[in-house]
């Protein structure tokens, strides 16, 4: 009965990444998602004025992995989610959208692994994140969540 049970958690689960994978919009609401919480440890470490490593490495490898994954994420069947905070400015201006996606991976590059020091994490953060908000304020609606 166990191995039954087991067999079937490791099935929802096996399915549940698949259906991930093949959902753009679900897969790019969780990296969003993950973004912003990386994001919430960098102001924290700048309000600290302490560097955490493993949170500094782990915020750039998943910012690298969500500029790598951006660009694909936006297919133009996912314009409609009710939920979303797409624009049509994505698919309408896609060009200077992939242009914002680039940029964004650029500030990756020039921070990842080379952030030692407090000055350094503002330095990096500061580049990150004003990549993000070029392409919010462009690209991203306002929050469609019921408060």
């Amino acid at each position: 009965m166990i191995r039954t049970i087991v067999a079937m958690v490791a099935v929802t689960i096996g399915v549940s990444a698949v259906i991930a994978q093949t959902d753009p919009i679900a897969t790019r609401k969780a990296l969003m998602k993950e973004n912003n919480d990386h994001h919430r440890n960098f102001r924290t470490m700048l309000k600290t004025g302490e560097v955490d490593a493993a949170k500094v490495n782990a915020a750039f490898d998943q910012w690298d992995d969500t500029a790598k994954q951006l660009p694909k994420l936006f297919p133009d069947n996912s314009k409609n989610d009710p939920d979303g905070r797409a624009l049509p400015a994505i698919w309408e201006n896609r060009k200077d959208f992939e242009e914002k996606i680039a940029a964004f991976a650029k500030a990756i590059s020039a921070g990842k692994g080379k952030v030692k020091s407090i000055a350094e994490l503002k330095t990096a953060f500061s580049a990150v994140d004003g990549a993000c908000d070029t392409c919010h304020e462009r690209y991203r609606g306002p929050s469609r969540r019921k408060k």
